[in-house]
């Protein structure tokens, strides 16, 4: 499967938020206002960097619609971490979405990739995310003492650091992570 990693465009929008609704509609784990945090954060100007993977030309042929068949996205946003200087140049990582038919083929692994390489080509200090440490390990996240978010078992809430030292104190996302519709 040829996939591309692009930055999102403003046609992409709605697409994003059928993928992001269908993406968790199963999930474990979920209230189910991934699509509603996606939103704010755009609305709100907070939406950092914003990724989305799309069939390539092959599969294109073969079912595509218009050249835009979007399988995946990734959303990025500063996070503040109190305790540590409001200074550092740190992101949080979510949510990120494959299309249910077409998870478990690597679409998430190439965003993660392409999502962190953009973040350390701009400088970001590290990236911090809530999920399952199994997954997120191996790209070099892991739970780092000292560095919390409130009322979430530690050992789910991992960082990776691109440059400087680690950072210690709460980490706060955007407002946008209570959206509810």
């Amino acid at each position: 499967m040829s996939i591309i990693i692009r930055d999102e465009f403003p046609a992409d929008i709605e697409a994003i938020h059928a993928l992001t609704i269908a993406a968790f509609a199963n999930a474990p784990h979920t209230d189910n206002t991934e699509q509603f945090i996606v939103k704010a954060l755009r609305d709100s100007g907070a939406l950092a960097l914003s990724l989305v993977a799309q069939l390539g030309a092959a599969e294109l042929v073969n079912g595509g619609e218009d050249g835009k068949q979007l399988v995946g996205h990734v959303a990025l946003s500063r996070v503040e971490i109190i305790g540590n200087g409001s200074e550092l140049d740190w992101f949080g990582l979510g949510p990120i979405s494959v299309a249910p038919a077409q998870q478990r083929q690597g679409i998430g692994t190439e965003l993660m990739l392409a999502a962190m390489a953009r973040l350390e080509a701009l400088g970001a200090g590290g990236c911090v995310l809530l999920g399952d440490p199994a997954y997120y390990q191996r790209f070099g996240f892991a739970p780092v003492p000292g560095l919390v978010l409130p009322g979430v078992p530690p050992e789910y809430f991992m960082a990776r650091r691109f440059a400087g030292d680690w950072p210690a104190g709460e980490v706060r996302y955007h407002s946008a992570f209570s959206a509810t519709d």
